[in-house]
């Protein structure tokens, strides 16, 4: 078991997550580059570790350990029919309202499950940027015609870069593939592990919808949190009679969180880390099946949270707070360098979204502080197609999985693609 081996990690792990989330405010007054990359780590581990990443990690393990291969060959392998391989990688990666960082662990899971290399990176676009709620919103806040614009560009990027990136590495796509070990069946029904499924992606989508801040943010949050109550349960129900999980267990952790929410209903975050806590401790003490799933959670989590807090800190100091600048790079020198339409001004665009950290949605207000700034339409669609599919944090983590060469080409066919597009646009409209 991964807690005698991997105990000093784990606690490694947790200590520079509590530092950072506990960081005292008034050490972060000053606006510099070093105070505004821990100012942005903070806010990292505050907002997206506990309520993204956590439910994605357990997604992840779950693909490696219940996700049949012969199902993943089927619709996502490099011999699957390219049509429906892409569509399901588009589909399946849309329906996730995620940031570049939350898709990481889920791109990673398909992947080593044995999906076509094509798929997966279509996947690993699709799942931020093509994000429902962002394009209705762009279309709000931004426009009808950007939204459009960011909707069927995504789109199309997400299975455009996945057959451009399958053609390239066709020949170790296909070495991959070959050494991809069929195994037989599960016994587990398909149908029970796609409600396991889809009841995670549900508590996890739900759990993150983004309220705003209007008068109804209220109802909004407390509706949510109700609805991932019932989600729990009936996941609760799940674990119980499919996957065997002793019902003294799932009770006592059921109990445990009723109170603490009935106890402090004004902070919903902390029943929600007590049921993670509960799933941990019962999952670790279960069968085998629930045991590897827990090893396979903590491979993912162990590889992909310390690149991701490394690359967050180094965009906290190159470009500070997304909202209030304080990195090395001036805000000002951004808003001046992507007016008009040039070549030149969409390609800054896109380079520096790609390298900028957006967490989901948050893209879209701070674009129109670059638009009534002085930026022009096309180097802002650039941006929307580059930025929320990368950052500093998710080029380390996709170089962890698919190796430097793969992941300069994937970085380098967004980039290109998303200029290439702000300039068509900026030149029509």
């Amino acid at each position: 078991m991964i807690w005698k081996k991997e105990i000093k990690t784990m606690l490694i792990i947790l200590g520079v997550f509590l530092g950072f989330y506990f960081f005292p405010d008034n050490l972060l007054e000053l606006n510099n580059p070093l105070t505004q990359a821990v100012a942005l780590v903070k806010w990292y581990a505050r907002e997206h570790i506990i309520l993204c990443l956590i439910p994605a990690f357990f997604i992840a393990g779950a693909m490696a350990v219940f996700l049949n291969k012969n199902v993943v060959m089927k619709y996502l392998g490099a011999k699957a029919n390219k049509f429906v391989a892409y569509c399901v990688a588009s589909i399946s990666g849309s329906v996730l309202a995620v940031c570049s960082c939350t898709i990481l662990p889920l791109f990673a899971g398909i992947y080593k499950m044995g999906a076509g290399l094509g798929p997966a990176t279509a996947f690993l676009y699709a799942g931020p940027a093509i994000n429902v709620l962002a394009i209705i919103l762009t279309s709000s806040v931004l426009g009808i015609e950007l939204g459009i614009a960011r909707a069927v560009g995504a789109i199309l990027f997400s299975i455009v870069i996945g057959l451009l990136m399958s053609f390239i590495f066709r020949k170790e796509n296909q070495d991959e593939q070959e050494s991809v070990i069929i195994e037989s069946e599960k016994i587990r029904p398909l149908y029970q592990t796609s409600i396991y499924f889809a009841l995670m992606i549900l508590i996890l989508v739900v759990v993150n919808w983004s309220c705003g801040t209007e008068l109804s943010s209220n109802l909004c949050n407390s509706s949510k949190w109700i609805i991932t109550s019932l989600l729990a349960m009936i996941f609760v129900f799940v674990l119980g009679f499919w996957f065997k999980v002793a019902w003294w267990k799932l009770f006592s952790v059921t109990v445990l969180v009723t109170i603490v929410s009935a106890i402090l209903p004004d902070t919903p975050t902390i029943p929600f880390v007590i049921a993670i806590a509960g799933l941990t401790a019962i999952i670790s003490t279960g069968n085998n099946e629930t045991k590897d799933w827990l090893n396979s959670t903590w491979e993912f989590t162990r590889q992909i949270i310390p690149l991701l807090f490394i690359g967050v800190l180094i965009a906290g100091f190159l470009l500070g707070n997304p909202e209030g600048g304080g990195g090395i790079i001036p805000p000002h020198w951004i808003s001046s360098a992507v007016g008009g339409n040039s070549i030149g001004a969409n390609l800054f665009s896109a380079v520096a979204g790609a390298f900028m950290y957006f967490a989901t949605l948050t893209e879209i207000p701070i674009l129109q502080g670059l638009l009534n700034n002085g930026m022009g339409k096309g180097p802002a669609l650039a941006l929307l197609l580059a930025g929320p599919a990368l950052s500093i944090p998710n080029m380390l983590v996709i170089r962890s999985v698919l190796g430097n060469k793969k992941t300069i080409v994937f970085v380098l066919l967004t980039v290109i693609m998303a200029t290439v597009t702000g300039y068509i646009y900026g030149n029509i409209f």
